[in-house]
């Protein structure tokens, strides 16, 4: 109903209504303009320029269709190089941090081994020390017994040499050839 009512206004307020005399003369302007526009409606369909334009359209239409989809190719294959990367990241901090806690694990390790070996090596020299103390008191005492022994020999041979007199060192000298004859044998 609607479209009916469009159509009986539209033709009842046509500009052909409008014009002076027959409308259907080639005197009527507006005549002629429509059969002017009508002839060129029809060399254009002639030459199926509304194919070509469709064609040009379809063409346009599909050109946007492969960049859109060349764009969200783009854009998905953008998104999962960014997720490997993000996930490379992660990885690699993880990684790092894998690697800080193990150089402080060694660190710490190296530090109780240097301590342990720092420990021997004092106790390897503080030994060291005492032998060589014990061993300079061994010599010291030695080198006292010695001096010792030395002087209380010179001195025993002054005291011999002049209480001593021929017939009791002969005597002497007789024992000891027996008593050192009576151990041997």
């Amino acid at each position: 109903m609607r479209s009916l009512a469009t159509l009986i206004a539209l033709f009842s307020a046509s500009p052909a209504l409008a014009a002076s005399g027959p409308f259907f003369s080639l005197g009527n302007t507006d005549f002629v303009v429509l059969i002017g526009f009508l002839i060129f409606i029809a060399i254009l369909v002639y030459y199926k320029v509304p194919g070509m334009l469709l064609g040009l359209l379809d063409k346009r239409a599909a050109g946007i269709q492969s960049e859109l989809d060349e764009a969200r190719r783009l854009r998905d294959e953008a998104q999962s190089v960014l997720a490997s990367y993000e996930r490379k990241q992660k990885d690699v901090a993880a990684q790092a941090e894998r690697i800080v806690a193990h150089a402080k694990e060694e660190a710490a390790t190296a530090a109780e081994l240097a301590k342990e070996d720092l420990k021997k090596s004092i106790a390897r020299r503080m030994a060291a020390a005492e032998d060589q103390i014990a061993s300079a008191q061994a010599a010291a005492i030695r080198d006292v017994r010695d001096q010792a022994v030395a002087i209380a020999i010179a001195a025993a041979r002054d005291v011999i040499a002049k209480n001593m007199t021929a017939t009791e060192g002969n005597k002497l000298i007789d024992s000891a050839i027996s008593e050192v004859e009576a151990k041997l044998h």
